[in-house]
């Protein structure tokens, strides 16, 4: 029993772990109460690239604007994390929670979100099919714009769902995740059924060729 349940928290802890979607701000493509696997075996030999689903730290462990005094350490947010133990009265604690955004640009990209929240690198707005909400904009108000280069081993991720998502846009202190606070890589979702499938996203920076037509029959 103990070498089983040994087992299970180290392929939870390495390799694989099932996680929940606890807010909108993956919609449309990801609802509330979607459960996902978070594999964590890739970005130990490359870097994430732009539209790849990540689950992270909360910023309140990376950012310095948000940092409390007492920063919880490893230990802490791995009990915290168990399955039944985290939700127990007073052990919650801010700095251990998980977040899931998307990324939207690597080191070295320009990036442009403008008001709407919709999105440019490089000088070349990008087409994400994924995203469907953006921000109204009243009397030119809107989302809170960035313009900014992303620095080395860090990502800029952004929610989906850009009128609602508490992001890189937003922290106060750095608007860009260091890599080494992504927990992993969303890989496929299995709940519900019908909503079952991969969440593998290319990166949407780069044109596929067209496909070229058929030669017509002699």
């Amino acid at each position: 029993m103990v070498i089983t349940l040994t087992v299970a928290l180290g392929i939870r802890h390495f390799i694989v772990e099932a996680r929940y979607i606890p807010s909108g701000s993956m919609l449309p493509g990801l609802q509330l109460q979607d459960r996902l696997l978070v594999e964590k075996l890739t970005y130990l030999v490359r870097a994430p690239r732009r539209g790849e689903i990540v689950v992270f730290r909360a910023p309140q462990a990376f950012d310095p604007a948000l940092k409390q005094d007492y920063a919880a350490g490893p230990l802490r947010c791995f009990v915290v994390n168990l399955p039944f133990i985290g939700g127990l009265p007073g052990l919650q604690e801010p700095s251990c929670e998980a977040f899931i955004k998307r990324v939207v640009a690597i080191p070295g990209d320009k990036v442009v979100v403008d008001p709407n929240g919709r999105l440019s690198i490089n000088g070349k707005a990008v087409d994400e099919p994924y995203v469907n909400r953006f921000c109204a904009s009243e009397e030119g108000k809107g989302c809170q714009p960035l313009r900014a280069v992303v620095p080395p081993k860090s990502v800029l991720v952004l929610g989906d769902n850009r009128a609602n998502s508490w992001d890189g846009r937003f922290w106060p202190g750095t608007h860009f995740l260091p890599d080494n606070q992504i927990i992993g890589r969303a890989l496929f979702r299995f709940w519900p059924l019908a909503s079952a499938g991969s969440l593998v996203s290319p990166d949407p920076t780069i044109e596929v060729p067209a496909t070229p037509s058929p030669a017509p029959a002699p």
